[in-house]
């Protein structure tokens, strides 16, 4: 599929768009100006005029379908088919294992309270009193590991890490030992024997419930309480516009603490935006094209010389260059101060609107009310044209659709929101989250780090995360040991006597 225009080409709304959102009819998803289009353009039905622009918004359609595939797409999908079948199979292989581990842990006692009835109950004792109060012992100690397992285990995995969580592990061997060790402690003093004190069995099945208890103690402490207290400082710097942000952070591996980074990130950094990295590329590419040489020896291949005229005149003209970014940044702040009043203007009498609307809907019947959906579709198009001009200034255009700008407005009439609190989204950009999962979801995150990512956080350990735009470089550092000291003042020392004079004048 090949474009008509280029991605940043203006797109404006034709008098039919605009009268089809007053008449409430439902419309195409597309952006507010040239980012690409989620829905494809049909041929025109014969009767309706065409939008002026249309060459600007429209796909063009060569003769390549548009489902058919490339070698490069081909590979592509092959690959990421293999990588996600790899990470499915080994998270249901970890589930399977903890599955099956679980239902051991939790038959075990059961089964040597069991056992002993099943093959050798003549020869078993009477269970007195005590006995069969171990039994409830049993039964309430079953049900807390149980909900306790449930609440620290039982959790929707927030991210595939790439190495096996070491705490986890070691947690579920030393699991296995244990009841592996009480199975083997049971079978060779218990079934070989056909031991017939029934009330030591019970206990000997008590003693391994509180054994298990203790150990989801230890995992607690481990999975949740290690990491709790702060002994980092970790500097997040984004390597395309250098937002940094600074997280504290507890004894954590470099993988766990690069999940950690990846949630804050989402709701601390503001959505990276490409559009505004490009203006000093285009700066610096207009300033080369201004310059001119000219071989005054006739003509000839000299282009190291060229060159080395160009660089000089680079140099010469650096002295000038200042004072263009100055006058280029006072232009553009100026345009962003009058569109965005032009946009507050525009939004303050579209809410207007509404409150006059919602006055006379109350005087009519209840199936002639407009719901929220229809109200924004009829007062979008007045401030479509100044919304629009200023995600252009401020290069936000393809942060936000206009489904998306729909949907807010109605959800701002709905919970009858102030028209500041309407604009505060698109005035002020917001944190990555707030925008549509298509803008700001990163599919795939690659750590990059020399030391192995199963290793814990030290001082001055340095690592990247990569995406596909962009990479977070992230610096570590020991947050220091404070010592704090007491000094004592004595209540005595505030007080002082004032002493006045006869003579003094009042």
């Amino acid at each position: 599929m090949r474009r008509a225009a280029e991605d940043n080409a203006p797109l404006s709304f034709s008098p039919e768009h605009l009268s089809s959102l007053r008449s409430g009819g439902q419309t195409e998803e597309q952006p507010l100006s040239g980012a690409p289009s989620t829905m494809r353009h049909t041929d025109a039905q014969p009767g309706l005029e065409q939008d002026d622009n249309w060459g600007e918004t429209t796909t063009a359609v060569t003769g390549t379908s548009e489902h058919s595939l490339s070698q490069e797409d081909i590979v592509r999908i092959t690959k990421d088919m293999e990588d996600s079948v790899g990470v499915d199979c080994r998270r249901y292989l970890g589930l399977t294992l903890a599955g099956a581990l679980g239902l051991l842990v939790f038959l075990t006692p059961l089964a040597f309270l069991a056992l002993p009835h099943l093959l050798w109950p003549e020869r078993l004792k009477a269970c007195g009193t005590a006995c069969e109060g171990l039994f409830i012992s049993v039964a309430f100690k079953l049900l807390i590991l149980l909900l306790a397992v449930w609440a620290l285990f039982f959790r929707p995995a927030r991210a595939g890490l790439p190495r096996l969580f070491v705490f986890r592990a070691l947690l579920m061997v030393l699991v296995l030992l244990f009841v592996v060790s009480y199975w083997l402690f049971y079978g060779v003093r218990i079934l070989d024997s056909q031991d017939e004190n029934y009330h030591g069995i019970v206990q000997y099945a008590v003693s391994l419930v509180d054994a298990l208890l203790f150990i989801h103690y230890l995992a607690i402490v481990l999975l949740e309480l290690r990491q709790l207290q702060a002994s980092f400082c970790v500097c997040v710097t984004r390597s395309t516009d250098g937002e940094i942000r600074h997280y504290n952070l507890g004894q954590l591996s470099i993988q766990r603490a690069a999940l950690a980074i990846l949630e804050n990130y989402y709701r601390d950094f503001p959505v990276h935006n490409p559009a505004l990295l490009t203006a000093s590329k285009s700066r610096a590419a207009k300033h080369l094209a201004g310059l001119k040489v000219y071989n005054v020896d006739g003509p000839g291949n000299n282009g190291a010389g060229q060159s080395r005229a160009m660089i000089a005149a680079a140099a010469r003209r650096r002295d000038t260059s200042h004072n263009e970014l100055y006058y280029e940044e006072a232009d553009h702040e100026r345009r962003v101060r009058k569109r965005r009043a032009r946009l507050v203007v525009a939004v303050e009498e579209a809410f207007t609107h509404i409150k006059r609307m919602q006055e006379e809907e109350q005087k009519k019947a209840p199936g002639e009310v407009m719901d929220p959906r229809e109200a924004a579709q009829a007062i979008f198009p007045s401030m479509a044209r100044a919304l629009q001009k200023y995600l252009r200034t401020t290069r936000q255009q393809h942060c936000h659709t206009m489904e998306s700008i729909q949907q807010h407005l109605a959800f701002c009439i709905t919970n009858n929101m102030t028209p500041k609190a309407f604009l505060e989204s698109y005035l002020t950009p917001g944190p990555t989250l707030q925008y549509g999962r298509e803008r700001w979801l990163a599919r795939h995150w690659t750590l990059v780090s020399e030391d192995a990512v199963t290793s814990g956080l030290k001082e001055g350990s340095i690592f990247l995360l990569k995406c596909i735009d962009f990479s977070l470089v992230v610096t570590t550092k020991r947050i220091p040991y404070i010592k704090l000291s007491e000094e004592f003042i004595d209540p005595k020392s505030h007080k002082f006597v004032l002493r006045l004079q006869s003579e003094t004048s009042v």
